[in-house]
């Protein structure tokens, strides 16, 4: 059996080296993810009860209706709440105000962003060339040449672009599309992301904060694209020396792996979360047992810490 030494000491046998701030490594060869699995495979990874279980009946239905909980539609409503006219000194542009709640239930997690008639566009292009067959009855709302600042223009527009995403929101390939997603998370992300890299975690914490609940809605079909997000949440957390709020969302990040070992993430979330048991007194062990024995199945040449990872997210 392996000897587990502390993650706090020199001799720490993990093959993730301590975070150093403000670094960020030279990118290395993509790894691609797993796919995400729909529903049938996602309950055979969960471990799903085989023809020689010994569940009764009644045990067997509350464990497929958990299951099938797992996977219920989150289903999410589009308003476009207000709009304003910015004036630059070569441009002038309408900012709409998008509000995105989730229906069926009281939502203490509504999302606000600001796009403008460009970034509609431009997802509406990107659209096309992948889904022009599925959006072909999705009418975009068209640019007019004179008029585009008139209150009565607006109001139409506001209404139009609601109809718009609601209309590519009811479509299930487009609203799981990493284009879909990008138009309503990335501008928000990408500022995080750089208040991360520039070591302003208490800025990128609260821009994370109000991005996490929309992003966990819109990949609930596939939890691990959340988990880039949540690793960045724990390094600002871990450097603003809160380590236990640190450790409960890497909790979460490691839920939404599902023991995914062959994901980029896996390796460095688990020896941070090792790390921050230690210090924080809890079970360390079993997570650096499971670390090693994920390594012992896929041996990494240099794998890079999770500040090393979550850096290089959203550069371009």
């Amino acid at each position: 059996m392996a000897s587990h030494k502390h993650p706090g000491n020199p001799g720490w046998t993990g093959p993730i080296s301590q975070d150093v701030a403000g670094t960020t490594p030279k990118a290395s060869a993509p790894r691609p993810d797993l796919p995400c699995p729909g529903p049938e495979d996602h309950l055979e990874a969960q471990g799903s009860p085989s023809s020689n279980s010994s569940m009764t009946t009644r045990e067997l239905q509350e464990y497929w209706r958990a299951q099938k909980c797992c996977w219920k539609h989150v289903k999410l409503l589009f308003e476009i709440a207000s709009a304003r006219i910015e004036e630059r000194k070569v441009s002038k542009f309408v900012v709409y105000q998008i509000v995105v709640i989730q229906t069926g239930s009281f939502d203490s997690n509504k999302a606000v962003l600001e796009r403008r008639y460009s970034d509609f566009e431009t997802l509406q292009k990107k659209l096309l060339k992948t889904f022009r067959e599925e959006i072909e009855d999705v009418v975009f709302p068209k640019k007019h040449l004179i008029g585009n600042f008139t209150e009565e223009m607006i109001s139409e527009r506001k209404l139009a672009l609601k109809e718009y995403l609601s209309l590519l929101y009811a479509i299930r390939c487009v609203r799981r599309s990493r284009e879909f997603i990008d138009f309503l998370t990335r501008p928000e992300l990408k500022e995080a992301f750089g208040c991360l890299r520039a070591g302003q975690y208490t800025k990128a914490l609260d821009i994370l904060m109000r991005v996490v609940p929309l992003q966990e809605k819109l990949t609930a079909h596939c939890p691990a694209l959340l988990v880039p997000v949540l690793c960045a949440v724990l390094v600002c957390h871990r450097d603003l020396d809160r380590p236990a709020e640190a450790f409960a969302v890497g909790e979460r990040a490691l839920q939404c792996l599902q023991a995914r070992e062959g994901h980029r993430y896996y390796a460095p979330l688990l020896d941070a979360m090792a790390r921050l048991a230690y210090l924080l007194g809890k079970d360390f062990v079993s997570l650096q047992k499971r670390l090693e024995e994920s390594q012992l199945r896929k041996p990494a040449l240099r794998g890079f810490t999770l500040k090393e990872l979550t850096v290089q997210e959203y550069l371009s």
